[in-house]
Order: structure tokens, then sequence, then C-alpha cells
């Protein structure tokens, strides 16, 4: 015997790109490129055990509500336009009880010519993403995040990592002053919201949230004299929780980005190790890689 103990659908990779122009300057011109998915839960499970296709809300459909959407809705932040997305599926059909909906926004960063902010010209300054999620429930409840991944970042000094288990297995030299690099991916997890006006109320806080989040972890990540990632990790999720009140959990995954000494002495007793080290061997696997999950205390 067998029996359909969860099943979730939708549509992933809907691409879109709005053009959106300033209220006060028709001429200052805002650009919002996305990646998103969405995902429908609730009585469907004829489509999946008796081949019955009446309850399916068919993912072409899903596709041309999200452009249709985008078009009669603010899509930033992207916390929002998720809520927005997310609520127009649990509420047009009544068969359905959850929404999931999952936004990555691509990075385009206005730019200057001779100095000057330009209208309507963007670059894309780096492969860095913002993310955000929506589950919205049949009542009308939202449980959002916002995250930001891929930023990758380095400096060259200010990290150290000794002090570490010393046993038959290890052969890593302990260090004092070392490269720090990583590609950042990082969560946070907003109260839950009662219904759509909710977070229409609080919009400004998603901003808030992205953008101070963003700068609490380049500032720390920079500033922090590391012990390890793990240490400079915690302060990072510390500091969000206490810049956004909205905020009750912050998650990072940090590999580690290694960048190894070489050795060169045998040639003509060239320093290259430790205080003399300037050139070194960037690696690609395998590499460590450091979670965590920071909450509130209350």
């Amino acid at each position: 015997m067998a029996k359909l103990s969860a099943a979730r659908y939708g549509k992933d990779n809907i691409r879109l790109l709005k053009v959106e122009c300033d209220a006060t300057n028709p001429k200052l011109q805002y650009v919002y490129e996305f990646t998103i998915r969405v995902m429908l839960e609730g009585h469907i499970a004829s489509a999946y055990t008796h081949a019955d296709n009446a309850p399916v809300v068919t993912t072409d459909s899903m596709k041309n509500t999200t452009h249709i959407l985008a078009k009669k809705n603010p899509v930033s932040p992207p916390e929002l336009f998720a809520s927005i997305l997310g609520t127009h599926f649990v509420t047009t059909y009544d068969h359905i009880q959850k929404a999931f909906v999952h936004i990555v926004q691509h990075r385009w960063t206005r730019y200057a010519v001779d100095g000057v902010p330009h209208e309507h010209s963007f670059l894309r300054d780096g492969e860095e993403v913002r993310v955000a999620d929506a589950e919205v429930d049949e009542s009308g409840e939202i449980l959002l995040s916002g995250g930001i991944a891929d930023l990758l970042v380095l400096k060259s000094t200010g990290s150290a990592f000794y002090g570490y288990i010393q046993d038959k297995y290890t052969t890593l030299p302990e260090t004092w002053d070392r490269i720090m690099s990583t590609a950042i991916d990082s969560t946070w997890t907003f109260k839950p919201f009662e219904n759509l006006e909710a977070i229409r109320s609080a919009v400004d806080n998603f901003e808030e949230g992205y953008q101070s989040a963003r700068d609490i972890t380049l500032k720390t990540f920079a500033l922090d004299d590391s012990a390890s990632v793990q240490a400079t990790l915690f302060k990072m999720c510390k500091l969000i929780l206490a810049a956004n009140s909205l905020i009750t959990d912050v998650k990072y995954a940090l590999p580690n980005k290694h960048y190894f000494e070489i050795d060169l002495s045998w040639f003509e007793g060239l320093k290259n190790t430790g205080a003399d080290a300037q050139v070194y061997a960037p690696q690609s696997n395998p590499n460590g890689l450091i979670t965590a999950t920071v909450s509130r205390d209350d």
C-alpha cells in the first residue's frame, strides 16, 4: 500500500525585468530583474493519485500571473512582491492552502558618467544577488525572509586561526595572519505578518533590513580582528538582530576560499612564506564551510 504524504508543484525560473520611473522625475528610471519560483500546496492529491487534472492551476498560468501582477504592482522591495504574488494564489483558488514564492533579484547598479549618476544606465558589478521568500497561508498569515547570496569578499590580513585541536590527524599549521575570503550567503527571518496589509504597513523595514544587513556584513568582515570565521559570523548576526526589531533570526553559510602560501625557497632562497608571503595559490576545493543560525534569546 502507498499514500501521497506530501505534494507541491509550481513554476520555476520565471524571468522578468521591470522598468519603473521616479514619481517626481520621469527621466529617472529604476530597473529590477528577478528570477522567481512559485510553488503551491493544497487539495491537489487527485492530480497525483487519480490522474485528475481538475485541481491543477497550470504552471503556465503561474508565469502569466507573475508578469501581470508585476505590471499592476510595485516589485520593490522583493519581499513585498513575493507577498503580493503568494496572496493572489491562496485568495484566488479556494483549494490552494499555501503558496511559496522565492525571488532572486539580480544586481543592476546605476553608474556615473563624468561624475554624475546616469538616469537610465546600469552595470552588473558582481554576481551577488538579493533573495526574498514568502510563505503565504490561506488564513492570510505571511512568513517572510530576506537575504543575500554570492557576495564574494576578501581581506588580505586581519585574520588568524590557532588554538584548535592538534592530534595525529592534524597537518594544518597555526597562523596569526592569513588571507580571509568567502562567498557570503545570509538569510534573515522576519516576525510573522497577519496579512498583506501588515506587510504594506511595514514595507520600509524590508529595504532597511537588507541595506543594514549588507552594510553590517561588509563592515564587520573588514574591521573584525578575526579569530575564526565562526567568531566573525556570530558578531555579524548579533549586530543585524540589534539593528532591526522585526528580524527574529539570522543565518549564514560561509565557505572558506583558501589562498595558500607558495614556498619559493627552492629558487635562489626566495622568501615567500610567513611575513614575506606575497604570492599565493588560490584553491578551489576542498574547502571549509561554516554555518550557523543566531536567534533572539526571547
